[in-house]
């Protein structure tokens, strides 16, 4: 599955961004497929998730309230729409898809990421 992630730039502190991964093949092509962040210097973090097994979508706490992870299933495009950014968020955003089921612990981040696209950078400043 080939990913291509777009949408980043340059934010104020409480504006919103979309951005879109668009995946190569069928939605059936892959496990899960989330999105993660990374900032330099910094363990990658999960951000929001959509895991095949059960179809919901899953947020980091840092996420919830403020981000909405959703998916086209006939472009087989995913979305993340974040709203309220704060200068925390800014960071390099990755979509990645599951190649294979992991199983993971409960209330765990259920996507691993072993297919990985370009990344994206979101810039929250004022």
């Amino acid at each position: 599955v080939q990913l291509q992630a777009s949408g980043g730039g340059l934010v104020q502190p409480g504006g919103s961004l979309r951005l879109s991964c668009a995946a190569s093949g069928s939605t059936s092509d892959y496990y899960a497929i989330g999105w993660f962040r990374q900032v330099p210097g910094k363990v990658r973090e999960g951000v929001s998730c959509i895991n095949n097994n059960d179809g919901k979508t899953y947020y980091a706490d840092s996420a919830k309230g403020r981000f909405a992870m959703t998916r086209d299933n006939a472009k087989n495009t995913v979305y993340l729409q974040m709203n309220s950014l704060k200068p925390e968020d800014t960071a390099v955003y990755y979509c990645a898809t599951d190649s294979a089921r992991y199983k993971f612990a409960d209330g765990s981040f259920p996507c691993f990421g072993d297919n990985w696209g370009q990344g994206t950078l979101v810039t929250v400043s004022s």
